[in-house]
Formats: C-alpha cells, sequence, structure tokens
C-alpha cells in the first residue's frame, strides 16, 4: 500500500512539473515573406538560445499568405516584404504596425554556361525580357551591352514567382518605376500577370529551377543567389552605373530614401512603410527593399504579448549585428529610435 501509494505521489509530481513545463513554454507563431527568411531562422534559433520558455514557428509561404495569416488573427506575427496600404490596413481588425526588420537586395541571377560571370543589364532590358520582348541571349540589345561575354543565340527562359511574394512585389515596384511600358501593361503587386515565363513557388524553388535549367533567368532575394554561387548581373542604375547586388550598394540605396521619409513625422508617429526602388547615388543598387514583421498594437495575451515585444526589442538591439553574415544589411542607426519607439507603443494587456 505504502510503495502503491509513493509510486502515484511521484508520477503526480512528475507530471507537474511537466505541466509546469509546458505552461512555461510560450509558442510565438508567425508566417509570410521567403525574402529575410534565411535571417529568420537564425534569429528564431539564437533567442531561444537566450530564452528557453520560448518557440517559434513560422510558415514561410510568401508575403502575401503572412498579411492574410495575421489579417485572420490565425498567427502572433506576420512577416511581408510588400507593405500594407492604407485601404489594405482598414480590413485588419485592429491596428497592424508595420515594424521595419532589415534591408534587402533583389539580385538578378542567371544561368547561361557558356556567358561566365559579369553579364550587365540596363533597366529597359530586364524589362524587355520579363515582357517577352527580348526573346534570345544574343539579342542585340544584350549583345551590345555584354560584347565580350559570348552570348548564345539560345531562347531565354524567364522564371517567376507563382505564388504571391514580396520578393515579386519589390521587383515589380522597381520595373513600374523604370519602365513606363511595364507600368502600364503589367504593373506592380506581390502577384501580376506575367507576360511570359515558368512560375516557381518560394524563393527556394525559385533558385532550384534556374541552377537546374540551362540559359534561364530570375529574381531572388540576394542572401539566396549567393548561397547557392548563383551568378548575378549588374543592373544600370539612375546614374548610369553597372551595380551589382552586395551589402554596401543596398545600404547605398537605402539612407536617402529612408532619411526623407523618417524625418516627416513625429517619432512617436512613425510611418515605416517607403519603397527604396532606384534612388540616386553612384553607388546605388536599384532593386532593393526593406521587409517589415507586422502586430497588432493592441496584444490579445499577456504573455504571449510580453514575450514578442522582448523578441522585437532584441532583434532590433543585438540580432541586426548579425545581418552581414547572411547577407542582409541592418538598418541605419538614425531608425533604431524611432523603431524602438513604434515597438514600445504595443499595448499588452494585463
Amino acid at each position: 500500500m505504502l510503495r502503491h501509494l509513493t509510486r502515484t505521489l511521484a508520477l503526480a509530481v512528475a507530471l507537474s512539473i511537466s505541466a509546469g513545463q509546458a505552461y512555461a513554454d510560450t509558442a510565438l507563431k508567425g508566417a509570410g515573406a521567403t525574402f529575410p527568411h534565411p535571417l529568420y531562422s537564425k534569429w528564431f534559433r539564437d533567442y531561444q538560445a537566450e530564452d528557453p520558455t520560448v518557440t517559434f514557428s513560422y510558415e514561410a509561404k510568401g508575403s502575401g499568405y503572412g498579411i492574410s495569416r495575421i489579417v485572420s488573427g490565425g498567427v502572433d506575427f506576420g512577416a511581408t516584404d510588400k507593405y500594407l496600404t492604407d485601404q489594405e490596413l482598414k480590413v485588419a481588425p485592429e491596428k497592424l504596425l508595420h515594424i521595419p526588420t532589415v534591408i534587402g537586395a533583389v539580385a538578378v541571377a542567371y544561368n547561361v554556361p557558356v556567358a561566365g560571370h559579369g553579364l550587365k543589364l540596363t533597366p529597359q532590358a530586364l524589362a524587355g525580357i520579363y515582357q517577352g520582348k527580348i526573346t534570345r541571349w544574343n539579342d542585340p540589345i544584350l549583345v551590345r551591352l555584354n560584347p565580350k561575354l559570348g552570348l548564345p543565340s539560345r531562347k531565354i527562359v524567364v522564371i517567376h514567382r507563382s505564388d504571391s511574394s514580396g520578393t515579386t512585389s519589390i521587383f515589380t515596384d522597381y520595373l513600374s518605376a523604370v519602365d513606363n511600358s511595364w507600368s502600364k501593361s503589367v504593373g506592380k503587386g506581390t502577384s501580376v500577370v506575367w507576360p511570359v515565363g515558368v512560375g516557381a513557388e518560394g524563393s527556394s524553388t525559385l533558385v532550384k529551377k534556374i541552377e537546374e535549367t540551362p540559359d534561364s533567368i530570375g529574381y531572388v532575394e540576394i542572401a539566396y543567389a549567393l548561397e547557392n554561387d548563383l551568378k548575378t548581373a549588374a543592373i544600370k542604375n539612375r546614374s548610369g552605373r553597372f551595380v551589382k547586388a552586395n551589402a554596401l550598394s543596398t545600404r547605398a540605396a537605402a539612407v536617402q530614401a529612408m532619411q526623407k521619409k523618417a524625418g516627416k513625422a513625429h517619432p512617436a508617429e512613425r510611418d515605416f512603410r517607403l519603397s527604396l526602388v532606384d534612388q540616386p547615388g553612384k553607388e546605388a543598387y536599384p532593386i532593393v527593399g526593406l521587409t517589415w514583421l507586422l502586430v497588432y498594437q493592441q496584444q490579445r495575451d499577456a504573455v504571449q504579448g510580453k514575450k514578442l515585444v522582448e523578441f522585437l526589442r532584441w532583434q532590433l538591439r543585438k540580432a541586426e549585428k548579425m545581418t552581414s553574415t547572411l547577407h542582409y544589411t541592418p538598418l541605419p542607426e538614425t531608425w533604431t529610435t524611432q523603431v524602438e519607439q513604434t515597438i514600445g507603443s504595443i499595448h499588452i494587456p494585463q
């Protein structure tokens, strides 16, 4: 009898400890952009090492998916490379905040075996390829830009994202800004009606398609291109220089636009929604964008809200130093205080 009672008490204690541990863990769910996914994955792992009571889950299915999930209340945070318009924000049940995290460049990657590195493209040439006006690698326009590459006569295989994508939003925002015919015929957004090309769902799938398809071209966040050793084109910027995507050219593109935008509002009312494409500056890479975390200003759960705010403060102050190793560009220091104030405006229920 005593032995049975001892075993019963031991089992009860074990169950109590187990239940207490389960209660202590706070699960934060997110969904959205594949653009920053390599970086966010590292942030989640590193933060869990500092605070083991937090667990993260993240569905990298594109910015459109992240927006729909946060608006429907299915996740604690959404991730997007395309900011929401005033009209889109009205659909959300409560006030959504845009928390900018990092800046990234959209590289134009290609797989032309005989051409080697060094492809140069003007905005009009890039738009022409994606409109189906330039269909072969030895088109006179491309040969004039790249006389030493020995471009082949083979057909260009155009690859684009098939899902609702923030990377697509940045890419088409750029093409709309630099090419009037693109702006009128195709436009910009997370999803567009592509004149030509083969679709790929997600950044990783797009990379794989480029790798497996000779004579192909596609657009992808620079981290994916560099991590997979893809060739990337130099794009002619507003100053007339051909610039490749890297940390310096990304920052050069972002600083001026961000300073102008940030100076317009009271610090507590910053609006971090802005486009960074086609910025002036000799060193500026022209296809650059911000990526944001979408969170509700009014949190519904005290524990989850507190943990989410703690993570947001951590990534702003500490994780930005990790960005360069994964080829992202941190926010300018001039923005840190303003972003922190926005995070501080999140209300956690008592």
